[in-house]
């Protein structure tokens, strides 16, 4: 599966030794690599369908050192979409308010028809691009766009895409990071002096606790600032669900 990673904190932290252990894992993950960081002097995105070992661009980042409040990475392992620049994550829009969203998505979306028409002006072929596709879509139909109002919309999208799917999320408004997961064992998060960290897996012998699942959870600055209602829609891995998925994907 692919994994997550993500750093939120109050004031900016070095996150090169984290990053260099995530990014080990892309031997496991080798379809794509993906980072966002963003701060008060900077907003970086950049993303590669390569294996993030491989990319130079990557490992001459990385000896730099990188200070931030705001870092957001993905190594992917495809299942839907093929494995290019466009399908690796994260992926991006703006809303009508101005605002840009960034998704990174672990997961698969077995049965998700809200999402089906954008399948026709997506710009990849990937279900996560349809799913930014679609919260853009709401945004824009939206007539307000406070802070309150962001949070149940983003909590409704979930609820709406949720059941049947695996549905591991980490999305950025510009002002806070959701985080929702409904796999148990797939999103871990540690606690920091200056705010808090979050892998798929545990990246060194620190404490970790799992992040709870099934309800969305909003952050800001490293402090969290809403919890989610909690649903029932638990993902349980089913290899026939994800054998037809490759055998639909391989027909198109």
């Amino acid at each position: 599966m692919c994994e997550l990673f993500a750093v939120t904190a109050s004031r900016k932290i070095t996150v090169n030794k984290p990053l260099k252990e995530f990014y080990a894992h892309s031997e496991e993950q080798r379809h794509g690599w993906g980072i966002y960081i963003k701060d008060d002097v900077r907003e970086l995105l950049y993303k590669e369908h390569i294996k993030a070992s491989d990319s130079r661009y990557l490992n001459r980042f990385l000896e730099d050192e990188i200070k931030t409040v705001l870092c957001l990475s993905h190594i992917r392992n495809a299942t839907v979409g093929d494995v290019t620049d466009v399908n690796s994550h994260p992926f991006t829009g703006i809303d009508k308010f101005k605002r840009k969203w960034v998704l990174f998505h672990n997961g698969t979306l077995f049965d998700a028809p809200d999402l089906d028409k954008f399948h026709y002006i997506q710009e990849g072929s990937t279900d996560s691009e349809r799913l930014l596709l679609y919260i853009i879509e709401r945004m824009n139909n939206m007539d307000v766009f406070e802070s309150d109002d962001r949070m149940r919309l983003i909590e409704d999208v979930v609820a709406k895409v949720v059941p049947g799917n695996k549905l591991n999320l980490m999305i950025f408004d510009g002002e806070y990071l959701y985080i929702h997961k409904n796999e148990p064992g797939t999103l871990h998060v540690k606690t920091l002096e200056e705010g808090l960290m979050f892998s798929t897996y545990p990246l060194d012998e620190g404490h970790w606790d799992e992040v709870p699942a099934n309800r969305l959870h909003v952050y800001k600055d490293g402090h969290l600032v809403y919890e989610g209602q909690r649903h029932d829609h638990t993902y349980i891995f089913d290899p026939e669900k994800m054998k037809a998925v490759f055998m639909n994907y391989a027909s198109l």
